[in-house]
């Protein structure tokens, strides 16, 4: 099988490109590093079945070319993390919109298999749990800089379906729940390695608004895998899945439980929305999602503990972290 994975060179990207190798497929990875890093696939580098191609998806005449190259195409070029969102609206509405629907556009030319990477930020604000792909999206006001990204994104999933409908294109949608593992960020505002990152180093772990908010997350190897069975599936196309695990928990258990994995005495310090964000900034009290879809036309199960992933992620990052930084984490106490 021959894959085009945009956005290859980012955390998701990079594991997927990862497990696709293993399985003996071609990997191209097409990324213009403004949020991917070569870090992330700089182990790929002298496999023969892997290629790099850094441009932007706004090429056409380069991006037809890799269409035309690939059996099956991951899309999952996009603005991430939720401090951009809320720093470049702009830049998120057009990084999210314009290069998905060049995309499909090429990719309807010549039936190619397309797996768009959606979110569950398109839920909005319903407060109808779990949410099931056939849910009503209930999106905050546009005068919210933070609703652009779920906006943009549901943008994305009507022009696939729409490809799918009137021009017959095996679109494929997934709706990703809080995914993690290693090589991800806090760069961008993702939660769990900033905590694990804070707890490993000694520094209060900051937990926005009262913590009570709760999410899922899923490990990395899992969502991958789904991609790649999605795309073998014959009756995928058309259709929307979600994602992740269905393990909820609160951000501020989630802070405590990051202590207990890395043996860490940092305190825990709430950082009101206003402060961390933007005044007015409005957030999801929960989001767990209904498996049930996705469960029944693949067996998709989660097989990680969040302990397990938590582990998991933390175990790279105590090579990267100073001895020294470590010793004050033991020794840093609740002050």
């Amino acid at each position: 099988m021959r894959c085009l994975i945009t956005g290859g060179a980012g955390f998701i990207g990079s594991h997927l490109a990862d497990a696709l190798l293993e399985e003996m497929s071609v990997v191209t990875v097409l990324d213009d590093l403004s949020t991917g890093s070569i870090e992330n696939i700089q182990h790929l580098r002298g496999n023969p079945d892997f290629h790099l191609v850094i441009d932007t998806m706004m090429s056409r005449p380069l991006l037809a070319e890799l269409v035309d190259q690939s059996d099956v195409i991951f899309h999952l070029a996009a603005a991430v993390g939720v401090r951009l969102i809320i720093e470049s609206p702009v830049r998120t509405i057009e990084t999210n919109i314009r290069p998905t629907e060049l995309l499909l556009e090429l990719a309807t030319k010549k039936r190619k298999t397309v797996l768009i990477a959606s979110t569950s930020e398109v839920y909005g604000k319903s407060q109808k749990f779990p949410f099931s792909e056939e849910d009503d999206l209930v999106i905050g006001p546009p005068d919210k800089g933070r609703w652009s990204y779920a906006c943009s994104k549901a943008i994305d999933e009507f022009l696939a379906l729409a490809y799918w409908r009137e021009k017959k294109l095996p679109a494929i949608i997934v709706r990703l729940f809080n995914t993690i593992g290693p090589r991800q960020t806090g760069q961008y505002g993702m939660v769990v390695p900033t905590l694990i990152r804070q707890a490993m180093t000694g520094e209060p772990l900051t937990v926005f608004g009262d913590g009570r908010q709760s999410r899922c997350f899923g490990w990395v190897g899992d969502v991958v895998q789904a991609m790649i069975a999605l795309v073998k599936n014959p009756n995928a196309p058309g259709k929307v899945f979600n994602v992740g695990s269905d393990e909820e928990i609160t951000i501020l258990e989630l802070a405590e439980r990051v202590k207990r994995v890395t043996i860490s005495e940092s305190r825990i310090r709430l950082i009101p929305y206003h402060q961390a964000y933007e005044s007015g900034f409005e957030d999801m009290s929960r989001r767990i999602p209904d498996l049930s879809r996705i469960r029944h036309l693949i067996g998709y199960r989660p097989t990680k503990t969040l302990d397990e992933i938590l582990l998991a992620i933390a175990a790279p990052l105590r090579e990267r972290i100073p001895v020294r930084a470590r010793s004050m984490s033991m020794s840093a106490g609740t002050s």
